[in-house]
């Protein structure tokens, strides 16, 4: 895993380094909730296509990907 603020800085600025730390958590967190919200809406959308019979080519593949950023964002 990676290494804590306190770990890698010296202490005169071990607090700017959390506060950094802390950006970037929340960073990745929104990174997240984006491409899981992304992920749902083109697995919706792949969905919707996939039920008009020639849309098919564009569904399924829209949908997959759309499945895989999801379980991506999640794991």
């Amino acid at each position: 895993m990676g290494r804590t603020a306190r770990e890698s800085a010296p202490w005169i600025f071990w607090p700017i380094a959390a506060l950094w730390d802390l950006l970037a958590f929340v960073l990745g967190l929104t990174g997240r909730l984006v491409g899981a919200a992304v992920g749902l809406l083109l697995l919706v959308i792949g969905l919707a296509l996939s039920i008009t019979l020639i849309l098919i080519p564009i569904g399924v593949p829209l949908a997959i990907v759309g499945f895989l950023l999801l379980l991506r964002s999640i794991l």
